[in-house]
């Protein structure tokens, strides 16, 4: 196995693939990462004004402990992962197109064997991907946003725990779906065009008939409730008392919207990627590699 792995990491550090993606990805994070700090500096302006300043207290909210800066992280993530999803992918899709996949069964014992090293490989390419993230969105929004919409240590903690988490699952789905698809065209058309357009009508659908709760159940609406819950817990643990009909919004403006608890949201993403991962390993264990 150790051996399978080592070829894993070598094919793909022979490629321009695998930074070719990072590049985006840190550069759409750091952007994110900019923009939400300077949005955040301005809500926070708007805030401090009388008006504003007596509906906030007449609901019982306090405005100078708004960490806003948590919504633009959780989005900042949200949009960046979808390049380890797309690099993840391609990871059986490019192998069947370029035909070194026969290659690859060929070497090893078993396919279950060469599938297994490949999935730990692209785990922890996923997790490289995700520090890239945290670590790109961190600094844009530490250098734009108000240090009092920053979160404490344990809340960026927590945000970037949270981000490796969605980093590599989006990773993982990308392969199972790859693998089922077996094209490189259409594996990048399908999770793009799906995560930044289909699914999005089906949010606006689902929420103009008041089912917004369904969203929750679908694979974007579950990983960005993943990030989005976590941030909209953080926020409201520390926005003073804050009425409960506002944690739905919330969630939403963290890009969760219809999320659940952010570990119920980890575990139906978990398993959409074990659902399209299984199947995609069952389509490639069936591959005719002659």
């Amino acid at each position: 196995m150790g051996n399978l792995i080592k070829s894993e990491f070598r094919k793909i550090l022979t490629t321009g693939l695998w930074w070719g993606l990072l590049i985006p990805t840190v550069l759409v994070a750091l952007g994110w990462g900019l923009g939400a700090g300077l949005i955040g500096e301005g809500l926070m302006e708007a805030v401090q004004s009388s008006d504003v300043e007596e509906l906030t207290t007449a609901f019982g909210l306090s405005p100078d402990q708004w960490q806003v800066s948590l919504f633009g992280m959780a989005r900042a993530i949200n949009i960046a992962t979808i390049f380890p999803m797309i690099f993840g992918g391609l990871a059986i899709a490019n192998e069947i197109n370029r035909k070194t996949i026969t290659t690859t069964f060929l070497t090893a014992p078993n396919r279950v064997s060469s599938l297994s090293a490949k999935m730990i490989v692209y785990v922890a390419w996923g997790a490289l991907y995700g520090i890239a993230i945290v670590a790109a969105m961190s600094i844009g929004i530490a250098l734009t946003a108000p240090a009092n919409t920053l979160p404490d240590a344990a809340g960026w903690l927590a945000m970037v725990g949270v981000g490796l988490l969605s980093s590599i699952l989006m990773t993982m789905f990308g392969v199972g779906v790859g693998a089922l698809l077996n094209s490189v065209v259409a594996t990048t058309v399908v999770l793009v065009m799906y995560m930044l357009v289909i699914e999005n009508g089906i949010q606006l659908v689902l929420t103009a008939n008041e089912a917004s709760d369904v969203i929750g159940f679908l694979p974007n609406g579950a990983v960005n409730g993943l990030t989005g819950s976590v941030a909209a817990s953080l926020f409201l643990a520390d926005a003073g008392v804050v009425p409960d009909e506002l944690e739905d919004v919330m969630r939403a403006l963290a890009g969760g919207l219809g999320a659940h608890e952010w570990w119920l949201s980890g575990l139906i993403f978990l398993a959409w990627t074990a659902l399209f991962f299984v199947f995609g390993w069952l389509s490639t264990q069936r591959k005719d590699i002659t």
